[in-house]
């Protein structure tokens, strides 16, 4: 099964120390394009302030978080460090040096930074989430939880801290206080699209209806996520909703082209629950085009033929899945059941 409790936590460590400026979802040739004329005109602006006031650390701070954007590392490192040798009791200089720490690969001088930014100011919220944040990759749970707990003790609306928290509770295998950790980030901020995708999940492996709520929240934040989707289209599915299953893999298909799954799973609806072969045989089809080495669905569909009595594609099709998987357990046995009707390739 897909697993979106994965991509939730790959979103959140991804974008775990993005900054305001970035963007969300995928980027296109004409949005790189004005992102990097945007920059460009940053830093013109930047250069010329700095040139009229060169003594300032605040200037040096904000170029460094440009070129870091940038992913020009020298430059950004040049930058912060001077800023923090015009005044090193801005906790803001050290947390964008851990920006550049940890993009450079270098978690153990991130969280240094970190906690000196926090010891130049311990009411640093920023600093405090990315550092809870922070363990939260290197997995020290207890750690994490303080800092968390810290966070919240002076910003209690803090919904990326109690969705922080939720994503270590959930890694440690503790479902009942993730889930209220996740209703408060939600609570908190109505617009936390991952924090109702990751709720949606947990209620939909209990087939609970609320999940399909969740889903839909989130979906009206973000209508073509292929998280959400899939997500409820699995819920569906597994509830025994099959129109609506295939209504959201629909929607899906053509929201993201490339995604095999959508069809994949509409032609296993197709082929164990609706009994409507031909029709399996056209999404397994649509999912191989997708992704030619996807031994399921050449099973799946040499399956469909199968039990339309086309013995012969069925026959090609359990050698093909054979091909990419060698040693595929339901390929050989549906190849010795055509034995016994004598069908040759």
């Amino acid at each position: 099964m897909y697993n979106m409790i994965k991509i939730v936590v790959s979103c959140l460590l991804l974008c775990l120390f993005a900054m305001s400026s970035c963007h969300h979802g995928g980027d296109t040739a004409n949005r790189q394009k004005q992102t990097g004329d945007t920059m460009h005109q940053k830093l013109e602006i930047l250069n010329k302030q700095i040139e009229a006031d060169a003594s300032n650390p605040d200037l040096y701070n904000l170029r460094a978080k440009c070129y870091l954007l940038d992913h020009d590392f020298d430059n950004a490192l040049k930058d912060v460090n001077k800023a923090i040798s015009l005044d090193n009791n801005k906790s803001a200089s050290f947390v964008t040096l851990s920006d550049i720490y940890l993009l450079m690969g270098k978690p153990g001088e991130s969280k240094d930074a970190l906690n000196k930014a926090i010891s130049k100011n311990p009411r640093d919220t920023d600093a405090l989430l990315k550092l809870a944040k922070l363990y939260l990759i290197i997995k020290d749970y207890k750690n994490c939880y303080a800092t968390v707990k810290q966070l919240l003790a002076i910003d209690n609306g803090n919904a990326s801290a109690y969705f922080t928290r939720a994503i270590g509770l959930l890694e440690q295998g503790d479902t009942i206080h993730a889930v209220n950790d996740l209703k408060q980030a939600v609570d908190k901020n109505q617009q936390y699209f991952e924090a109702f995708v990751q709720l949606g999940e947990l209620y939909s492996m209990k087939k609970d209806p609320v999940a399909e709520l969740y889903l839909k929240n989130a979906l009206t934040l973000r209508p073509s996520s292929r998280e959400a989707l899939y997500i409820l289209g699995l819920y569906y599915q597994e509830t025994g909703m099959y129109d609506k299953a295939i209504a959201t893999y629909h929607q899906l298909a053509i929201s993201d082209t490339a995604f095999r799954e959508a069809s994949y799973n509409t032609g296993y609806i197709y082929l164990v629950y609706l009994k409507d072969f031909k029709k399996a045989v056209q999404f397994f089809s649509e999912s191989i085009k997708k992704d030619p080495t996807y031994f399921e669905a050449f099973f799946n569909r040499g399956y469909a033929y199968e039990l339309s009595g086309d013995f012969r594609n069925a026959y090609d099709d359990y050698q093909k899945s054979l091909k990419i998987k060698v040693n595929y357990d339901k390929a050989i046995e549906g190849l010795n059941r055509l034995d016994k009707v004598n069908v040759k390739k």
